[in-house]
């Protein structure tokens, strides 16, 4: 028998089963569901419905007890079929939006609020990457000359960051022929990468080809900051639950939640470049045997092809996903906005050098054209 061919009745009986598994952690009799849903059927009748969905690998008999719980295949039929969808409540969105309100303009204090507001509202472990700018790509470039042969050289990149450094010239050069050469560079790499303003510089006159050679080194220089911290929060009310008190389960999470190159491999697999969608995944899918006793909840979040992280909910198969997800959806879409609003509101209404961005992500170093 299919997913799709469970009966009405066996629909709602794996979801109580479920949700009461969740609620309680002890399996699930049939006369339980009978008398505390008021179901209009005999708990000789539920119980061979329950046999029937053991049979299809959505509930399991734990030892000899009379009760049933659900089989991660049981849980991933409920989320994806029998799960509603649903939102936090008004006044927790409010909240949760005024606080990242309060932090807008700091972007280092998103991801530890992020963190400590999905544990929080999900009751779970949460875990939070910092947005990673895309392969920098060039939008505007300024020489300013400053005093005798010292000229700073202000690069502006597509989504909104900002790098500059001093250039010792050969020998003093007026403003205009300094305005004039960024002129012709701005619109000969406008929209490039590194890696495509290189093959150019060759054709160009010697001084604009010696800036442009400061610009892919500055350009590089700033693909390479990856921020490798996963910020997380919730970890130690992870482990009181039953499911972690057995060290194999716990060490599983721990690496998700340690290991950069672990996570990064489990983000691949579960959600790719997308943004915005919440992916659930139980079990470990087959493929993260450390994960086994988890489920993880996970979304992207960012402007696709500015600047993107990822953010997630960790906790045993046994837990609330309805909360949980809406809790991942709705932080993801605030963080998603104010991504936005930095990398490109701010971006599209800046002069080419602005003193905010100079003072947050300003590399300054001194160079001759010599």
């Amino acid at each position: 028998m299919m997913a799709e061919d469970l009966t009405p009745r066996q629909q709602m009986i794996l979801e109580l089963v479920v949700r009461e598994f969740v609620q309680t952690g002890a399996p699930v009799a049939s006369r339980t569901l009978v008398e505390k849903y008021g179901l209009d059927v005999s708990p000789a009748t539920v119980r061979n419905e329950m046999a029937r969905l053991e049979e299809l690998g959505y509930l399991t008999h734990p030892h000899t007890s009379a009760g049933r719980q659900p089989t991660n295949e049981g849980y991933r039929y409920f989320v994806e079929r029998l799960l509603r969808e649903t939102e936090l409540p008004l006044a927790e969105r409010r909240t949760i939006a005024h606080q990242f309100q309060q932090v807008r303009d700091d972007i280092e204090e998103w991801m530890p609020l992020a963190a400590s507001v999905l544990a929080r509202t999900a009751r779970g472990a949460a875990l939070v990457t910092a947005p990673q700018a895309a392969q920098p790509r060039y939008r505007h470039m300024q020489l300013i000359s400053t005093q005798g042969r010292l000229v700073l050289l202000v690069l502006v990149l597509q989504g909104g960051m900002v790098r500059q450094q001093m250039l010792t010239l050969p020998e003093p050069l007026p403003q205009g022929v300094l305005s004039e050469a960024a002129d012709r560079l701005n619109q000969l790499c406008a929209g490039l990468t590194a890696d495509e303003i290189e093959p150019r510089i060759g054709s160009l006159p010697l001084l604009e080809a010696d800036v442009a050679r400061l610009v892919v080194g500055m350009m590089r220089r700033a693909s390479a900051v990856a921020p490798d911290e996963i910020y997380h929060d919730g970890l130690s009310e992870l482990f009181q639950e039953p499911e972690f008190q057995e060290g194999p389960h716990a060490q599983g999470v721990l690496r998700v939640i340690e290991e950069r190159s672990f996570l990064e491999a489990i983000l691949a697999h579960a959600l790719g470049s997308t943004v915005g969608s919440v992916r659930v995944m139980i079990g470990g899918e087959g493929r993260f045997d450390e994960l086994r006793a988890c489920s993880l909840i996970l979304s992207r979040y960012g402007v696709a092809g500015l600047a993107t992280g990822a953010l997630g909910v960790l906790g045993p198969t046994r837990m609330g996903y309805g909360r949980a997800i809406s809790a991942v959806r709705f932080v993801a879409g605030v963080l998603s906005e104010l991504v936005y609003d930095v990398f490109v509101v701010r971006t599209e209404s800046a002069l080419p050098y602005r003193t905010e961005y100079e003072a947050r992500d300003t590399e300054s170093e001194t160079r001759t054209t010599e």
